[in-house]
């Protein structure tokens, strides 16, 4: 106490400076328009950036959030513009059932929200473990995507963790297609570069452009038709002449792949045993 009482004392001209000052401040701007108006637009120009920046950090906080939001509208639009295409296809459809098969078409998939725990890019064979297993409802041969296009399939599964062959495995094959054109080809990875892979046994009289938009055909019972998968990058005759081989950009970003969706098609398991049966 003795000590607060020796500097209070030592040092009371400045206190009694700074009250002073203080004191002439207030009276200043509370009773002189002008320095009260330069007073308040200062204020709330500083408020206004305190109030920006904490704005800022909020909004980075809640960015997960957000792009979860918005991988589940992309989802829902890919689903509709797919269905939507295929029925526009068909002749003589009035706008009544076109919107009555949109809304049936979307009952056939369910989607389950899921996030990556483990990713590779420079093996050979590379796989992705996500955080949801047999006991959220996820199960092999499932379709796994995230807001830019195809990730891969689900390959095995526990109860709270699935393993995923992504495209850049050598043992993936999709089947992809040109927007525009019936004709398929199936994607496969050559190793090396994670940004690319390649369409094979695309026919010679398949009509296409560089740039053109590749998505799945459809043609199987785990991805939908008309989810994105890449965009031609270049082309080249395959090794018998006989169909193209185009480099496909693709459209995911493997090496920032965090959330994603897995997507499980209703009579997708008795469609499976139908065609195993078949191939005896």
């Amino acid at each position: 106490m003795r000590n607060l009482l020796n500097f209070l004392i030592k040092y009371n001209y400045w206190f009694l400076f700074l009250l002073l000052e203080v004191t002439s401040f207030v009276l200043l701007f509370r009773f002189n328009h002008y320095q009260q108006s330069v007073y308040f637009t200062s204020a709330n120009g500083v408020a206004g950036k305190v109030y920006e920046i904490s704005g800022g950090i909020s909004s980075y906080f809640h960015l997960k959030s957000v792009n979860e939001d918005l991988l589940d509208r992309n989802m829902w639009l890919e689903q509709r513009v797919a269905f939507l295409e295929k029925s526009l296809q068909e002749q003589g459809l009035d706008s009544v059932k076109l919107y009555s098969m949109a809304r049936l078409a979307s009952d056939d998939y369910r989607i389950f929200k899921a996030n990556v725990i483990k990713n590779s890019l420079n093996k050979a064979d590379n796989y992705i473990t996500l955080d949801r297993g047999s006991s959220d409802g996820i199960r092999p041969e499932m379709g796994v995507v995230d807001a830019n296009g195809v990730v891969g399939i689900v390959y095995k599964t526990s109860p709270r963790y699935s393993l995923v062959i992504p495209l850049l495995n050598s043992k993936s094959s999709i089947s992809c297609k040109i927007v525009g054109s019936e004709y398929f080809g199936y994607l496969k990875w050559e190793g090396g570069d994670s940004r690319f892979a390649y369409l094979k046994d695309l026919p010679r009289h398949a009509e296409f452009n560089l740039g053109d938009t590749v998505v799945t055909s459809g043609y199987s019972t785990v991805f939908p038709e008309g989810v994105m998968v890449g965009t031609v990058d270049d082309m080249s005759d395959s090794h018998d002449g006989l169909s193209y081989l185009l480099k496909i950009k693709l459209a995911t970003d493997f090496g920032k792949v965090s959330n994603v969706r897995v997507i499980s098609r209703s009579g997708q398991e008795e469609q499976n045993m139908l065609e195993k049966e078949g191939e005896k």
